[in-house]
């Protein structure tokens, strides 16, 4: 099985990147970040995928995220919804059977650091519900948090700079004391090179300066069964790459 997750900065700009990557990929679950789009600005042939139960949670121009499920992995349609801390529609939710997966947008925290961090606090309280009610969950997407230093590259680094904030990544690894797994980092826990996010500017992408940004994180018990998860720096031309976890 793969799950996926990928911010795409715009799905309309993205559009035939977003087919190719698909159909090559072939992921059983995806998940998508930054749509910039209301449900009637979604171009019609990615509305409803043939192969895809398709929801797609946006607003005009901004945020908004999508979360796509494979037919032929999940013959019955799953059930979408959206939580009570989402807002901004920065999250939407799959219940598939035996596992719910959600796709989630964190606010930057540029303009109000405080509802960041509201965010985050609603988003540890869901993961705590869910590790205590034995669901195994995959929470998937743009967290706008990297957990520590090696998750910058050096030119990078401000420990002033939101995004690298003590505060963040400590609710960061309480989330992920909910039973859940960093997979990304748990199977390649010695790259200095492993990020998901690049400034826009002087060549970044194509020298490796970024940000780990993008996170799957799953339950232990499915974390254990993850053989590969890359981040692909050379899919697409959003600011991030996506990330594709395999699972046994």
């Amino acid at each position: 099985m793969k799950i996926a997750t990928w911010n795409v900065n715009g799905i309309r700009a993205r559009q035939a990147q977003f087919e190719d990557w698909i159909a090559r990929e072939q992921p059983d679950v995806v998940c998508l970040q930054e749509i910039k789009a209301a449900p009637d600005q979604i171009p019609m042939s990615l509305w409803e995928m043939d192969d895809y139960w398709c929801c797609w949670h946006g607003g005009k121009g901004y945020s908004g995220v999508g979360l796509h499920v494979r037919k032929a992995t999940f013959p019955e349609k799953p059930e979408f919804s959206h939580p009570p801390f989402d807002f901004e529609t920065r999250v939407a939710v799959a219940a598939l059977p035996n596992l719910v997966v959600a796709s989630l947008y964190v606010p930057n925290g540029g303009k109000d650091f405080q509802a960041k961090m509201r965010f985050l606090e609603a988003l540890d309280a869901y993961a705590r519900e869910a590790e205590e009610s034995g669901r195994e969950i995959v929470l998937c997407g743009d967290l706008n948090v990297t957990r520590t230093d090696r998750d910058v590259h050096p030119k990078e680094r401000k420990p002033n700079t939101i995004g690298q904030l003590p505060e963040e990544r400590e609710l960061l690894e309480r989330i992920l004391s909910r039973g859940l797994v960093d997979v990304g980092r748990a199977l390649d826990p010695d790259n200095d090179e492993l990020f998901t996010w690049w400034p826009p500017w002087r060549s970044m992408r194509q020298k490796n300066i970024g940000w780990r940004l993008d996170y799957v994180l799953a339950s232990r018990t499915l974390a254990a069964r993850a053989t590969r998860c890359p981040a692909y720096r050379d899919v697409g031309t959003s600011d991030h790459g996506p990330v594709v976890a395999e699972f046994a």
